[in-house]
């Protein structure tokens, strides 16, 4: 390996390092629950490609069948959560209006133009 691609490996997962600790910051303090979500997601992307540029650097090609495997999984993951957040969320929209007593579920769903999709 050449001793420019040596260094340039090097500062791609230094940066990508400093990034990991920047995004770690913003999943503590949030405020919400969905930037955690993508917080977490962009930890999980740039760890991947930290495998990936160490699997060029070590010369270990098993390391991108990890990440191949790493990346379904945070994939996954980040569906999971983010379908939690959307039940909790109908689910608090829900509870709400049925406190004020204007409608029911059934208006909320007419409303918001009924399932779609989900």
């Amino acid at each position: 390996m050449s001793p420019i691609l040596h260094h340039f490996l090097m500062g791609c997962c230094i940066l990508l390092g400093v990034g990991v600790i920047l995004s770690m910051i913003r999943a503590v303090r949030g405020p919400r629950f969905t930037d955690r979500i993508v917080a977490v997601n962009m930890i999980s992307t740039m760890t991947i490609v930290i495998m990936c540029i160490l699997s060029v650097f070590l010369d270990a090609d098993f390391l991108v069948d990890v990440c191949i495997t790493y990346a379904l999984l945070g994939f996954i993951a980040i569906v999971v959560l983010t379908r939690l957040v959307i039940i909790r969320r109908r689910g608090q929209q829900e509870r709400e209006l049925a406190e004020s007593g204007h409608t029911t579920g059934e208006d909320l769903e007419t409303a918001e133009g009924g399932e779609q999709g989900c």
